[in-house]
C-alpha cells in the first residue's frame, strides 16, 4: 500500500473475500446496522421500484427495458429511503441495492432498515453492496439445489460484515464516485448513440434488399399492401403461413427434466414450461412477449424453448439468414398485442404478409448484404466491446474506493464534474436483466 493515494495505514479484513482496509474504518456483521422489516402496502398504489443489477433500486417508471407487471401490488413490501432491498433469488447477480425512495417492492424481497438513520449514506452502499468482493460472500451464503435458485436468506445477509467508513468519507466517496459515474455514463451513451446511427443504416441496407432486390432496372408490381408497396414482378407476395411453420406451447414442466448445460432461449428455460429441441441445422426463433418480444434469433443444435418463444419451421427451401433479414424487417412488434407486456402469437406471424424471391435471388442477396454490413457489424462489436470494457473499468474504480484501495479525501470536484440523473440513466440499458420478473415460488 505504498501508492501516494492509499490511505497510511491497512488492517486485515473480517471478511475474506475483501483485500486489506483502511485501519480506522469501522467493519461489523450487518445485523449490527440493520433489522429485517416486513411492512405491507395496504392499497398498492405506492410507487413501484425495481431492484437491478446495473442501478440498485430505483423507480420502475424510470427503466426503459420492458419488465413483468403483476395486476395488483397489494401486499407488496413497502421500503423507505435508506433501506437495503435484496431479490432473494438474484443476490448472486447483485440485484440489490440501497433504496433513495419510499415505494414497494416485491413480497419476495428482502427489506431491511438501518437501526440509526445517520450510520450509513445509502449511496456508499449501494455501492458496497454490489461490488464482487460481497457478490462472493452472497454466493457462499445462500442456499439451493443449483447455482441458478440460490437464494439469500435475512439470517445469512445479516451475519455479513459490512464496512463502514466515518460518515464524511462515506460521503465524499459517493461524491467522488457519482462525478466519476457522470463522465462513464456519458460516454456510454455516446457509444450507444453510434450503435443506433450504424443499426440505422444496416436497416435501410437491408430493407432496399429484401424488398426490392438488387437490380434498378427490374420491373414492379403492387404488391397490394400499402406499408410494402411495389415488388419485383417475379417474385411471389403471400402470408408467411403458405412457407412457414410456426410452432408454440408443446411445452414440458422443468420437473420432468433437469438442467443439462443446454442453450437457453425465450424465457428461463428449465424453471419453467419448457421444451427441449434437438435442432437438425439452423432454426429461427422468435421472442413472443415481454422485452424481447419480435426478436429474431438463429440457433443450431440442442436448446431449451420456453414457452416465451416461437420456433419457425419451413415448408420449403429458402435460404435461413435470408429469411432471418426478412423477418426481422417485418418488425413483428409492431403488431403487437399490448397488455401489461407486448405479446406476439403464432397468429400474428402467420399472417404476415411478405414478398419472397426465388431460392437463388435469396442468396445472392443474403451474401450482398453481408458484405455491404460487415464494416458495420465490426464497427458495432468494437463498440460494443468498448462499452464492456468501461463497465469493467468501472467496477474496478468502485471496488477500489469503496474498500479504502484508494483515498479520495482529496479530491476535490472540477467544472467537469457536473452530475445530472438523466446522464446516470445510460449506467442501465439494454445489458439489463429483467430480475423484477422473477418471484420467489419456494419450490426448490
Amino acid at each position: 500500500m505504498e501508492a501516494a493515494n492509499a490511505y497510511p495505514g491497512y488492517r486485515t479484513a473480517r471478511m475474506r473475500w475483501l483485500p486489506p482496509v483502511p485501519e480506522h474504518w469501522n467493519e461489523q456483521r450487518a445485523k449490527t446496522f440493520f433489522r429485517e422489516v416486513d411492512e405491507r402496502s395496504k392499497t398498492g398504489h405506492e410507487e413501484l421500484l425495481s431492484v437491478s443489477h446495473l442501478t440498485g433500486v430505483t423507480p420502475r417508471s424510470q427503466k426503459n427495458v420492458t419488465m413483468f407487471k403483476a395486476a395488483s401490488y397489494v401486499g407488496s413490501k413497502l421500503c423507505q429511503p435508506g433501506d437495503i432491498v435484496i431479490n432473494t433469488l438474484w443476490a448472486w447477480m447483485a440485484a440489490l441495492g440501497a433504496s433513495r425512495h419510499v415505494g414497494i417492492v416485491s413480497p419476495a424481497y428482502g427489506v431491511y432498515r438501518p437501526h440509526r438513520t445517520d450510520s450509513f449514506n445509502p449511496a456508499y452502499l449501494d455501492y458496497l453492496l454490489r461490488t464482487r468482493a460481497y457478490v462472493a460472500e452472497y454466493i457462499g451464503r445462500s442456499t439451493g439445489i443449483r447455482s441458478s435458485r440460490l437464494r439469500l436468506y435475512p439470517n445469512q445477509f445479516l451475519d455479513i460484515a459490512l464496512l463502514q467508513p466515518p460518515r464524511p468519507e462515506q460521503d465524499q466517496i459517493v461524491a467522488y464516485l457519482r462525478a466519476q459515474d457522470a463522465h462513464i455514463a456519458r460516454l456510454i451513451k455516446a457509444k450507444r448513440e453510434l450503435i443506433g446511427l450504424l443499426n440505422e443504416q444496416k436497416l435501410r441496407i437491408i430493407d432496399h434488399a429484401v424488398t426490392r432486390g438488387l437490380s434498378a432496372s427490374v420491373a414492379l408490381k403492387p404488391s397490394g399492401i400499402e406499408w410494402l408497396g411495389d415488388v419485383p414482378k417475379h417474385w411471389e407476395v403471400l402470408p408467411l403461413r403458405r412457407i412457414l411453420r410456426v410452432k408454440s406451447g408443446d411445452m414440458i414442466h422443468a420437473s420432468e427434466e433437469t438442467e443439462d448445460g443446454w442453450p437457453i432461449y425465450g424465457g428461463n428455460g428449465p424453471r419453467g414450461f419448457t421444451k427441449k429441441v434437438n435442432s437438425h441445422g439452423p432454426m429461427l426463433l422468435i421472442g413472443r412477449v415481454g422485452a424481447k418480444c419480435g426478436c429474431i434469433h438463429r440457433v443450431d443444435g440442442k436448446f431449451w424453448a420456453s414457452e416465451h418463444a416461437l420456433r419457425v419451421i419451413p415448408l420449403r427451401e429458402f435460404d435461413q439468414e435470408f429469411f432471418e433479414h426478412l423477418l426481422r424487417w417485418v418488425d413483428f412488434n409492431r403488431f403487437a398485442i399490448r397488455t401489461a407486456q407486448p405479446l406476439i402469437n403464432s397468429t400474428i406471424v402467420r399472417e404476415q404478409i411478405c414478398a419472397v424471391p426465388p431460392v437463388p435471388e435469396q442468396v445472392e442477396i443474403r451474401k450482398w448484404i453481408a458484405d455491404e454490413c460487415q464494416p458495420l457489424d465490426e464497427t458495432i462489436q468494437r463498440a460494443e466491446e468498448e462499452i464492456k470494457l468501461i463497465r469493467e473499468y468501472r467496477d474496478r474504480q468502485i471496488a477500489d474506493v469503496v474498500t479504502g484501495q484508494v483515498d479520495v479525501r482529496g479530491w476535490v470536484p472540477g467544472p467537469d464534474d457536473v452530475v445530472a440523473e438523466e446522464d446516470l440513466a445510460a449506467l442501465g440499458g439494454d445489458e439489463e436483466i429483467d430480475t423484477d420478473g422473477e418471484e420467489d415460488d419456494g419450490d426448490d
